[in-house]
């Protein structure tokens, strides 16, 4: 997840900024995902590879930004995934593929805390730690010290809120796929958006510059 992302800034998801070449190169064919996962439903092993390979980076970011403890994260992952695979025989494309992966995730994470009632708010993560070659080392600790305002302030919010955030930030969902995958209503995911982006610029804007 970019820290400085456009949620934050205040400004619009981007609009498609295509200008059409005369002679553009044929785009390479990508298959849809609940198409990919029919394939794996029918016996396709690979679409399911290639599911996993598309899907595999966000979810763990957006688990281990609700976990918030990376073996927690690692188990609740694992615990994702292998629903997945075992509910291919029923899947039905009634929604978005990342709805339903994004459902199952949600619900293995409220499993987990109730399976396990000192999950605390302890943290132990610090995603997004791949640096950037390109970039200086004086980035870098920009970027460093930007992430672990944005973390600390995440851990701030209720749980509710937080969730709402990363599923729109980091899965990319809409409003009503939200209220899908929280099993609320749109105007409630909507509200709790609003709540975690106003109190997530609070504290941005309340934090420290770095000497």
């Amino acid at each position: 997840m970019a820290v400085m992302s456009r949620l934050l800034r205040g400004a619009p998801r981007a609009l498609s900024q295509s200008a059409s070449l005369a002679y553009a190169p044929r785009m390479e064919h990508r298959p849809e995902d609940s198409a990919l996962m029919l394939r794996y439903r029918d016996g396709d092993v690979a679409a399911f590879e290639t599911l996993y390979r598309r899907h595999k980076d966000s979810l763990f970011r957006y688990l281990l930004r609700l976990c918030r403890q990376r073996a927690a994260a690692e188990d609740v992952f694992q615990e994702a995934w292998g629903k997945i695979i075992k509910s291919r025989d029923n899947y039905r494309p009634t929604a978005r593929f990342t709805t339903f992966l994004y459902h199952v995730a949600h619900n293995c994470f409220i499993d987990y805390v109730r399976r396990n009632k000192r999950h605390g708010n302890t943290a132990d993560i610090e995603p997004d730690t791949q640096p950037d070659g390109a970039d200086c080392p004086e980035t870098l600790v920009e970027k460093s010290l930007a992430r672990r305002r944005l973390d600390i302030a995440l851990r701030s919010l209720p749980d509710e809120q937080r969730d709402v955030f990363l599923l729109y930030e980091e899965a990319g969902l809409s409003l009503d796929e939200i209220a899908t995958v929280t099993d609320c209503k749109r105007e409630t995911a909507k509200s709790r958006l609003r709540y975690a982006v106003r109190k997530l610029r609070a504290a941005l804007d309340e934090s420290p510059e770095a000497p």
